[in-house]
């Protein structure tokens, strides 16, 4: 019997929803500050209906001001290079502004444009940034990888010199761990490789970095079967750790004077380095006067966190604060932050993130005897980034979470005496507050909204009064498109202990008196939570308003074994990472929603989601074949045995074959009832496809139906291959939950090349 098609329409305004296609869609709902040397003034460019436009604020004056006329610097360049030059798209990657003028490099040339005569001719000046390179603060030198060593060179080209030479294959300078370092995303964009891992000492005379010792670290293999343009397939062999290996990745500190080139080595143990680079991954810093270097190191199991002071002069290593707890000791409240750890006054004293009490909050330390003095924070709230330390006003200013009774995620800027007494809100609403605090630490800018709200963008000093309004969201195209803001609800965990909250994307057509397949997008691991609280609603947020244009009734879930409440609520995962960061309550939020919104109908529940949430919607499928019929796993991390330690033993538990072989979702491959589609890319170096090809092993051997999409080419991420899985994904869902076919004919077109986005990730 042939089936219907559904309508192309769905197809088109889900393709307008996607990230990409944000900034046509939604203007000035994001400020990315660009400092100027003052540390105080910055510019910014924002997206506008008349195209984008740079802008100049001084908080000081409370003004805000565009950075030139754009239509003026648009002719005037447009004469001077010969090329068609929009005002609504000037081809400026940075600007360098001052009282007088305007510098900027286009076309090759460095440009000045004059602001009193409005005229633009070629200056002198510094050259376009290397991405391979680290520039030091004042702008004289920078450092490069060569080979496995480090050179340094002058900015004005007069020296080039080598500063280190003994650096080898397995013992390199400032290299991250392989599948990081050399990742095919580089070698896509062209890159050999990362910029070094290095931190310039504040006044550019010295550097921070590390060996890398990779020796006798187990390698994967991927192969480059389909090279592009053609040629013979080509074996990739990157060093990659997996669980219980006895060699991983370890940061051997070394501080480099650049004039003499003396290489002075830390007399302590080498770091264990788990994802990326320490110095990368801000776990190791320069005192503000440079007189000290200050790392953190966690022990392999993750139980204990501690934090040293490093003599840059001797290469002395003391210990000044160690904490050890049952399960993981985690210095921010999430994988990728940076540590809520600071060394104030002069290195007397520490400020230090721990969550001993149950909660995530600051302690202040002695840190010449690494006795702690006094708890900073306290109470039933989970404090989220520190923001800044006014030592003189002896004030910690910080984000926390748990102060809005209507949504426990949502941030509120906050206060606190150093001695642990004044704690106060300085933002007093209940909206969820981004915040990126000046260098020179005398206000912040503030993005203000929920996943509801659109964001206003302000200027804040630190009682709270706005000093100037930089912008306010306009999102009449995305309702246009016919989104609508996401229902936040509350349900009861399945064990009916907790509050569990989550989001809930309805279809654009919805109509209250039919019934609508529903599809979860779960994230699955604790290193970060699946529902952001903010308008912004992250990679998986996007997707599932896409998904909502389809027609689906949406769910997205934060289970207990996730991140950003309490540290019991956290801990639900440790020891438990097979439960994906509570399955358990996804199932159970879904029958408490169902039972007073009949319209979403559970006879037809999907999940979808990539890397850990890809190996959380196989997880689901095999676990619940009762409640999931219909699943997408995209680069799944489907088995932790084939994956680096710093997953598995710092969020499970140290490596037991038992354990982990249990948390395979191939062991439960016999279970699979439901209509399941595997994606990976096959130069994946992030989670190798074997993870994928040995669960498709296991479902051939069990006899089960499934589809499995390799994309030869692709990294985890899928660059440049997006359109095409996103539309597999798409079309495999439709066919599986709205039984109907696809729109015949429709292609998603390739994603464009964000070369600003690029510019951001590659400083």
């Amino acid at each position: 019997m042939q089936r219907n098609h559904l309508d192309v329409r769905a197809y088109e305004t889900a393709e307008r929803l996607l990230r990409h296609h944000r900034k046509e869609l939604v203007f000035g709902d994001r400020v990315t500050p660009r400092w100027l040397e003052d540390g105080a003034r910055f510019w910014y460019t924002v997206n506008t209906a008349e195209g984008k436009r740079f802008v100049v604020v001084d908080p000081a004056d409370g003004s805000r001001k565009p950075a030139f006329d754009h239509e003026r610097l648009a002719t005037a360049l447009a004469e001077a290079t010969g090329q068609e030059i929009s005002a609504a798209a000037l081809p400026l990657p940075a600007i360098q502004p001052t009282a007088l003028a305007v510098e900027f490099d286009a076309f090759g040339v460095h440009y000045r444009w004059d602001l009193d005569g409005q005229t633009l001719h070629q200056a002198e000046g510094e050259a376009p940034g290397n991405p391979l390179e680290v520039a030091a603060p004042d702008r004289k030198h920078a450092v490069y990888r060569a080979g496995h060593d480090l050179r340094a060179r002058t900015l004005d080209g007069a020296r080039d010199w080598a500063l280190t030479s003994d650096g080898t294959e397995d013992r390199d300078y400032a290299a991250n761990p392989d599948y990081l370092m050399y990742s095919t995303l580089l070698t896509k964009l062209g890159l050999p490789h990362l910029p070094p891992a290095v931190a310039w000492s504040p006044d550019g005379s010295r550097l921070l970095t590390h060996r890398t010792d990779q020796s006798g670290v187990r390698r994967t293999h991927l192969l480059r079967a389909a090279p592009a343009g053609g040629g013979d397939p080509a074996l990739l062999s990157p060093r990659f750790a997996v669980p219980g290996d006895e060699r991983i990745p370890l940061a051997e500190y070394v501080v480099i004077d650049i004039a003499s080139g003396t290489v002075t080595e830390a007399q302590g143990e080498p770091a264990g380095m788990s994802m990326m680079s320490p110095v990368f991954q801000k776990w190791a810093w320069w005192s503000e006067d440079g007189s000290a270097v200050y790392y953190l190191a966690r022990s392999r199991d993750a139980r204990t966190l501690s934090l040293h002071h490093l003599d840059p002069a001797t290469g002395a290593v003391r210990t000044v604060i160690t904490e050890t707890g049952p399960t993981r000791v985690d210095p921010a409240p999430t994988q990728l932050q940076p540590p809520l750890v600071k060394v104030l006054t002069g290195g007397r004293e520490a400020l230090w993130y721990s969550e001993r009490d149950g909660w995530g909050h600051l302690y202040l330390y002695d840190a010449t005897t690494g006795e702690p003095v006094n708890q900073v924070t306290s109470g039933d709230f989970a404090v989220q980034e520190l923001l800044h330390v006014d030592e003189a006003a002896r004030t910690a200013y910080f984000t926390a979470a748990g102060l809005v009774p209507e949504d426990p995620y949502r941030r509120t800027v906050c206060s606190a005496a150093l001695d642990g007494t004044g704690f106060r809100r300085i933002t007093d609403d209940d909206l969820d507050h981004v915040v990126t605090v000046a260098p020179n630490g005398a206000y912040f800018v503030d993005s203000a909204s929920t996943t509801a709200a659109a964001p206003v963008i302000t200027v804040r000093d630190w009682t709270g009064r706005v000093l100037v309004e930089l912008e306010r969201a306009d999102i009449s195209g995305l309702t246009a498109a016919g989104w609508r803001a996401p229902e936040r609800f509350r349900t009861t965990s399945a064990d009916g202990t907790t509050d569990i909250y989550g989001l809930l994307y309805l279809p654009h057509d919805f109509d209250p008196a039919r019934r609508y397949p529903v599809i979860d997008t779960p994230y699955g691991l604790p290193p970060a939570g699946r529902v952001s609280p903010s308008f912004d609603p992250g990679h998986y947020g996007y997707e599932a308003e896409a998904l909502a244009a389809l027609g689906f009734v949406v769910l997205a879930v934060d289970g207990k074994g996730s991140p950003g409440r309490s540290k019991t609520f956290l801990d639900a995962s440790y020891g438990n990472l097979g439960d994906a960061c509570g399955l358990d309550d996804h199932v159970a939020a879904l029958r408490e929603l169902a039972a007073t919104r009949p319209w979403m109908d559970l006879d037809r529940v999907g999940v979808t989601g990539m890397s850990s949430g890809g190996y959380a919607s196989v997880r689901a499928l095999l676990r619940h074949p009762d409640v999931f019929k219909a699943g997408v796993a995209e680069s799944g991390m489907h088995d932790f045995r084939l994956l680096e330690p710093g997953l598995g033993e710092a969020y499970h538990g140290p490596y037991d074959a038992e354990e982990y072989a249990a948390l395979a979702n191939e062991t439960l491959a016999d279970r699979l009832q439901g209509a399941l589609l595997l994606i990976h890319g096959g130069l994946d170096d992030r989670v190798p496809p074997q993870t994928t090809l040995r669960l498709a092993e296991r479902l051939i051997a069990h006899g089960k139906d499934f589809d499995l999409l390799i994309v030869p080419d692709a990294d985890h991420i899928y660059f440049g291959y997006e359109h095409y899985v996103t539309q597999r994904k798409w079309d495999f869902l439709v066919r599986h939950l709205h039984h109907t076919e696809p729109p015949t004919d429709y292609r998603l077109p390739p994603v464009p090349i964000d070369l600003e986005a690029l510019a951001d990730l590659f400083g």
